[in-house]
């Protein structure tokens, strides 16, 4: 067991003021003013790049083509600086000492000499490498181009900073770097660093020195995860002072297991916090007012030792800061134990015992903080998961009310692993409970005294997952039709191929940048031809090692696609396996997702008629899965992104990687599985249940419907809270009556009265909280046949008059 240390309060002020803010809108041209943030342009200012007062080397500012969603936040993301060779920011500070540095981008295309696909740069500062052939459309999966990063310096003596964006013409001749914001802004002093001992501290040691972890000055972090657990999300302006963003539970629901036999709680005190024992700034006291919960009561003396945890995917090469938010509101306050990386962190930890000696405990916050490495020598540049785990092993209830993950640099000074794909994400495949044999060693931070013992770590879990799947590949036959590999594999080879790894070389161009079509958190999609008698245009999506799609989804898609043929269902042609590879190739889909044609866009905007049709399209092929095979087939990934339109508009439903079949008979209605799917579109009755049914798959698809009719995402982080989810915001119109509102600007004047009230209706049946209230997927397609039926009555009757 790791010895406790209490966190001690400093005598500054509840909300901190900030000494240096500086914003910097890149590209734009004196103040700007946006969601009461003042921003700087750096055009003719003292902000502007250093290389802009030389005469050679200058960059260019460019103007992003406008979105198409009306709730877009303009400022920052309008305007970019960009340019084919280095060029750097200098700015100085009024005082030395710890900074938040926060970067802006918009991953579009800025015109024919800087293609969003050629974006790949690396961004340095204050001696590290925040980030390292960084492309800023890893965001792509969940349907946005806007991202930040968020870093912690410490500033010397010297009161000034250099960030300097260097493209990556090492990986392609072509890079170019942009950035179209900068932040940087003062935080109070060892908010996440160690302070330098001091005798008056000595007495609140409990760990002896020789264990001590301490983050000094000399080390630069990355904010990966901020959330304020089972709350809404908090703005940068409800922060406290530092402009923080805490995301929600929208968000959390991405990486928290599903549960199972037992409630948990999301719980919500309202009371205003007593900060005894930690500064009021450490964060906003939304976060101590909401948290999520397992309860005594839900958790009866046959269930006790039940688990929250959350996983979440981080680069393994590196060592974390995990900070974690408690405040009890019950007398005796709950008492678990804490896991993270399966390691025990606290035997039992006891909220109300670590607050009571300030004061009687109740309401009043605490946090705690942890140091986990990750590094192993056969783990460099993979993915895997962190986890963070809550037991109830005394039966009296869980608590957690926020955390933040932080990644610290290596020994290089180097933060810039493989590129970190905000949420919502879907985490990498799921890790064994917590194990106290295991050996790997997390530590203990407290009070900025650090305490713990730091060993190497050996993540093996992905390699020997990686080696039975290579194995169980080889263990089977099935013949070869355009390779002269032998593919050994349980698979159907009469409707799938094997292609060896040559022939997806010689078909991408030993996958050239220039044939990437598509890229997202799986690996990046090429375009290429495959010839066998007739050449074939093809997609081939190529997964990386680290993927969060996996090998198990990867089978999954190759034995159902194989054995799928439909008109609105995309072709499975092949796949490789040669070398570890993980590739898969279809039929290649000429007009890009639907996603592509609806916001974030430079494509014109589809008509009405064109987006009826794609719909109708879209749920022929899950009604198909649902009701036309043996078995049936739930998809549980719908989304915008997951239809293609080929060159015709024909609308095909693709990837199946996470797709679950079963459920042949009457009696049986739901499959008990773990949760997965993408925020947005998630079935709330699904999550709260782990029940899928293909009532999931019609939730999904009715969030689909309002993304066709408003024209923005399923999910947004730059609206106020009540906008981010589309499918609660356009329930909160409808019933307000304002729905109109919200619909797509390109869309006014097109859809008739009699004809937008029958969409509407489908719409909000298919997203209604409880499942058996939706409709099924052929009640769907009527509904909408019937509303492009409407549609062309009235282009008729107009036509005539």
């Amino acid at each position: 067991m790791i010895p406790t240390l209490l966190v001690a309060q400093d005598d500054l002020p509840p909300v901190y003021t900030p000494v240096d803010f500086i914003t910097v809108a890149c590209g734009y041209t004196g103040p700007l003013m946006q969601d009461k943030q003042y921003w700087t342009g750096d055009m003719y200012s003292i902000y502007s790049p250093l290389e802009d007062h030389q005469a050679a080397s200058k960059s260019t500012v460019r103007e992003a083509p406008p979105s198409s969603t009306s709730s877009f936040i303009k400022v920052p993301y309008t305007w970019a600086r960009l340019s084919h060779s280095e060029f750097t920011y200098r700015f100085s500070f009024k005082t030395a000492g710890q900074k938040f540095v926060r970067l802006y981008f918009r991953s579009v295309s800025y015109g024919p000499n800087f293609e969003r696909s050629k974006a790949l740069f690396s961004v340095k500062a204050g001696g590290f490498t925040l980030l390292h052939d960084f492309n800023a459309s890893v965001t792509d999966a969940n349907g946005v181009d806007t991202l930040y990063r968020e870093f912690c310096l410490n500033v010397e003596d010297t009161k000034s900073l250099n960030i300097t964006f260097a493209p990556s013409m090492a990986a392609s001749p072509d890079a170019y770097a942009f950035i179209n914001g900068i932040e940087i802004v003062s935080m109070p002093t060892n908010l996440y660093y160690t302070p330098a001992p001091s005798s008056n501290r000595h007495n609140k040691k409990v760990c002896t020195e020789e264990n001590k972890f301490r983050i000094e000055n000399n080390t630069a972090l990355e904010m990966l995860y901020r959330i304020n657990i089972g709350g809404p999300q908090i703005l940068f302006t409800q922060d406290t002072g530092m402009y923080r963003r805490w995301d929600g539970l929208e968000v959390e629901i991405n990486y928290l297991q599903p549960l199972r036999s037992v409630s948990s709680h999301l719980q919500e005190f309202g009371s205003q916090p007593d900060f005894a024992v930690i500064p009021a700034y450490a964060a906003p006291e939304q976060v101590y007012q909401t948290g999520l919960s397992i309860s005594a009561e839900s958790a009866p003396t046959w269930n006790i030792g039940y688990n929250l945890t959350w996983d979440f995917p981080v680069d393994s090469k590196f060592s974390y800061l995990i900070r974690l938010h408690f405040c009890s509101w019950q007398e005796p306050g709950e008492e678990f134990q804490i896991y993270i990386d399966k390691q025990t962190v606290e035997e039992r930890a006891d909220i109300f015992f670590w607050t009571c000696d300030r004061g009687h405990g109740r309401g009043i916050p605490v946090y705690k903080d942890y140091v986990v490495s990750m590094v192993g020598p056969e783990s460099m540049g993979k993915k895997t998961n962190l986890s963070i785990a809550l037991k109830d092993k005394y039966n009296k209830g869980i608590l957690l009310n926020g955390l933040e993950i932080f990644k610290l640099n290596d020994s290089n000074g180097n933060l810039g692993g493989p590129n970190h794909v905000p949420a919502p994400s879907k985490p990498v495949e799921s890790q064994s409970p917590p194990n106290n044999s295991s050996k790997k060693t997390v530590f203990e931070i407290v009070a900025g005294e650090v305490a713990g013992i730091l060993v190497l770590i050996f993540i093996l879990g992905f390699l020997i997952f990686r080696l039975l799947w290579k194995a169980k590949s080889s263990g089977a036959n099935c013949r070869t039709t355009r390779s002269t590999m032998a593919c050994r594999s349980t698979l159907p080879s009469d409707l799938c191929l094997y292609l060896s790894l040559k022939e997806i070389k010689s078909a991408t161009k030993n996958f050239n940048d220039m044939c990437i079509i598509g890229v997202g958190g799986f690996g990046n999609v090429y375009k290429g031809c495959i010839s066998d008698g007739e050449t074939t245009t093809v997609a081939i999506k190529r997964l990386k090692p680290e993927s969060s799609q996996g090998a198990h989804e990867f089978k999954t898609e190759i034995e159902l696609l194989s054995q799928l043929r439909h008109r609105h269902l995309v072709s499975l042609i092949g796949y490789c396996t040669d070398e570890d590879e993980m590739i898969l190739v279809y039929d290649y889909m000429a007009r890009g997702t639907l996603a592509s044609h609806l916001y974030h866009t430079n494509n014109p905007p589809l008509s009405w008629a064109q987006r009826l049709l794609i719909c109708i399209g879209t749920a022929r092929g899950l009604h198909y899965l649902h009701c036309g095979t043996k078995s049936t087939i739930i998809h549980r990934d719908v989304k915008s992104t997951n239809i293609l339109l080929d060159e015709k508009w024909v609308a095909k439903v693709s990837d199946f990687g996470l797709s679950k079949m079963g459920m042949t008979t009457a009696s049986k209605t739901h499959m008990s599985t773990m949760v997965k799917g993408s925020f947005g579109y998630l079935d709330p009755e699904y999550f709260r249940l782990q029940q899928l049914t293909v009532k999931s798959d019609v939730y999904s698809f009715g969030v689909v419907l309002f993304e066709v009719l408003c024209g923005r995402p399923a999910l947004m982080h730059t609206v106020e809270t009540r906008q981010m989810s589309l499918a609660e915001w356009a329930r909160t119109c409808h019933g307000d009556g304002t729905l109109d509102q919200i619909i797509d600007p390109n869309l006014k004047g097109e859809i008739e009265v009699k004809c937008l009230n029958v969409f509407v209706d489908i719409a909000m049946s298919c997203i209604h909280d409880k499942g058996i209230e939706r409709p099924s997927m052929n009640d769907v397609v009527n509904t909408l046949e019937f509303v492009l039926q409407l549609h062309q009555s009235c282009l008729e009757r107009n036509s005539h008059k």
